[in-house]
């Protein structure tokens, strides 16, 4: 038996510029289908937002995204921070997102791209159970912790 789980974020608005990104860092296809796309008339406002967002890599990297039906505020839904304090990752947040790779080169190129107008929570670094590992927030308000997976 195979089972396979993939993180489904749910935006308020952001959904198509937070999957292209997505894509952007990791590769692979991606499939945005609009509420327009599934049947609502393209005249309502919010036809033109993802009802079903994928991004899915060759990498092994999936990830889904809708936008939630009226809103429209931007970023992730459920916000929250996530902050170092005294050498503890303090957070309000209901979930990270988390990648492993096999070496740090390959963990740095999604790092770096995951950067770009991301809060550092944590640089990436080797720690104690890892030869790199690095948390932050992106863009779209969803905290990433990254890790080196072989030892």
């Amino acid at each position: 038996m195979t089972i396979q789980t993939t993180p489904h974020l749910n935006f308020r608005g952001d959904a198509r510029a937070a999957l292209e990104f997505y894509q952007s860092v990791f590769g692979g296809h991606l499939v945005a289908t609009t509420y327009a796309d599934a049947g609502m008339p393209a005249d309502v406002p919010g036809a033109d937002r993802i009802v079903f967002g994928l991004v899915a890599a060759e990498n092994g990297f999936r990830l889904m995204a809708y936008d939630i039906p009226g809103r429209s505020e931007g970023g992730i839904a459920g916000g929250g921070s996530t902050r170092r304090e005294n050498n503890v990752t303090i957070t309000d947040q209901a979930l990270f997102v988390s990648i492993g790779a096999d070496t740090l080169d390959e963990l740095q190129a999604y790092w770096a791209a995951l950067a770009a107008g991301a809060v550092i929570v944590e640089q990436l670094a080797a720690s104690a159970w890892s030869a790199g590992f690095g948390m932050l927030t992106d863009r779209f308000g969803v905290t990433w912790s990254v890790s080196v997976t072989a030892g």
